[in-house]
């Protein structure tokens, strides 16, 4: 399975309304790492305006969600098996590591989870 265009956060995220009012208090520069490639996520009031891909010299970002590839193209299947299918179950089995100021990640928990859903293929969209 291949892993999801992570380009399209930001068009995915901001076409959900309940997604943005939900984070509409965060304002936060975050880095997602998938194996050796990373971008840095720029969300303004629950927007996110740009997924900046890596590579990157000295990034500067609150917190940092890294996990192997395998690990996220389990999480991003439509129906995720169990231990893959919430960010806290991969950090649970320690196939997910948070780094720097966890605070912003966990005072807006619900916000993250969506985000990174919405990755996910829908029913009736083709997977590749």
């Amino acid at each position: 399975m291949s892993l999801p265009a992570v380009e399209r956060l930001a068009e995915l995220a901001n076409a959900d309304a309940w997604l943005v009012h939900r984070g509409r208090h965060l304002s936060v520069t975050w880095l997602l790492e998938i194996g050796a490639r990373a971008w840095l996520v720029h969300i303004h009031r629950g927007r996110i305006e740009s997924a900046d891909p890596g590579p990157f010299v000295m990034p500067q970002w609150r917190f940092a969600l890294r996990a192997d590839e395998d690990a996220w193209s389990r999480f991003w299947q439509a129906v995720p098996p169990p231990g893959f299918h919430d960010l806290l179950a991969l950090l649970k089995f320690r196939r997910l590591r948070i780094e720097g100021d966890q605070q912003p990640f966990m005072a807006n928990l619900l916000y993250f989870k969506g985000l990174l859903a919405c990755l996910r293929p829908q029913s009736g969209q083709a997977t590749e």
